[in-house]
């Protein structure tokens, strides 16, 4: 991201960007969660994990983009290498670690960020617990970074779903996750101005796990859901893939072997919240026939990041004069 940084700080090169990535349409618009997004193609947690490239995000297009995860501390993450590709597959692994700056960091640097820039793209907060914090005091973890940021991030996503913080997915059990939820909706309502909570969930959650998940969502009174994080499954990936996964070992999985997988778990939520939950869907949008699938399955936004990493700069706007076509 350091070129293209360079990039938009020089004047010509910045109005060539602009006319590139730049789609600006009313069609595109959506009001969701009380929030007024240019356009539905956002950037998933895990890219700008530190708030340090809003202006640069900005000038591609994004309607919105989610910093983070981030934690409480700063905390290095796993040992590297830790992001693999996997290209006969459009895929990628990941076993980061919540590597970040802690939430004071990425604090400065949004209050900054408000100041100086009259961008319309929206800021999420995606925020976790450190590694070291215990599982029954992860609430904490989660309580410092909505505290901290509230005021600073447009909406938040609570995420309890990453493969690559040990433990961390027993926390979307249901008494583990209401702790969580419930106590962040509590500050809420104590704020000047709430912020829309949502919370992402992993791709191989069970049945019985989905529905406590819906179910639970309508009891705190949570804004919405994104589906899907990375799995841990390495189903369906082909023979070269597979033996290339086989190396690697642990961690996430993204990209196109999961579009089928995240499409599945979208439309168990629609169908077991009657539509009454948003969604913002993730996993395997490259195109936009991909986000296309996305939005008639029901979600109401869509994220890349795996898309981004193999379509390059111009995957949103792309996504976004795809999505155009159509209407």
């Amino acid at each position: 991201m350091g070129a293209l940084g360079l990039a938009v700080r020089t004047p010509l090169v910045s109005q060539m960007m602009s006319r590139a990535c730049s789609v600006q349409d009313s069609a595109l618009e959506r009001s969701v969660f009380g929030l007024r997004f240019p356009n539905p193609v956002g950037l998933g947690a895990g890219f700008d994990k530190n708030a340090r490239y809003l202006r640069e995000l900005s000038a591609l297009g994004f309607g919105f983009v989610e910093i983070g995860t981030i934690t409480p501390r700063a905390q290095d993450g796993n040992e590297k290498p830790r992001l693999f590709r996997l290209p006969a597959d459009r895929a990628l692994i990941n076993r980061m670690g919540f590597n970040n700056e802690g939430v004071e960091a990425a604090a400065r640097r949004l209050a900054t960020w408000k100041d100086k820039n009259t961008s319309d793209m929206i800021i999420g907060g995606n925020i976790g617990k450190n590694k070291s914090t215990p599982n029954e005091e992860a609430w904490r973890d989660y309580d410092i970074c909505f505290r901290r940021l509230h005021a600073l991030a447009d909406y938040f996503v609570v995420n309890v779903s990453s493969p690559n913080t040990p433990g961390l997915r027993a926390l979307q059990e249901k008494d583990a996750l209401s702790r969580i939820l419930s106590n962040l909706q509590e500050i809420n309502a104590g704020m000047p101005h709430r912020k829309p909570l949502l919370l992402k969930i992993a791709p191989d959650l069970t049945e019985g796990q989905l529905e406590d998940i819906v179910a639970l969502a309508g009891e705190v009174e949570l804004d919405g859901l994104v589906a899907t994080n990375t799995t841990i499954s390495r189903e369906g990936l082909s023979p070269a893939s597979s033996a290339l996964a086989e190396t690697i070992g642990a961690g996430g999985l993204s990209g196109a072997p999961l579009r089928e997988a995240s499409t599945g778990i979208l439309r168990r939520i629609v169908t077991l919240s009657a539509g009454r939950i948003p969604v913002i869907a993730s996993g395997g949008i490259f195109t936009a026939t991909d986000a296309r699938e996305k939005l008639e399955a029901g979600a109401s936004l869509v994220q890349i990041w795996t898309g981004f990493v193999y379509e390059g700069p111009l995957a949103a706007a792309n996504i976004c004069r795809g999505l155009l076509q159509k209407n």
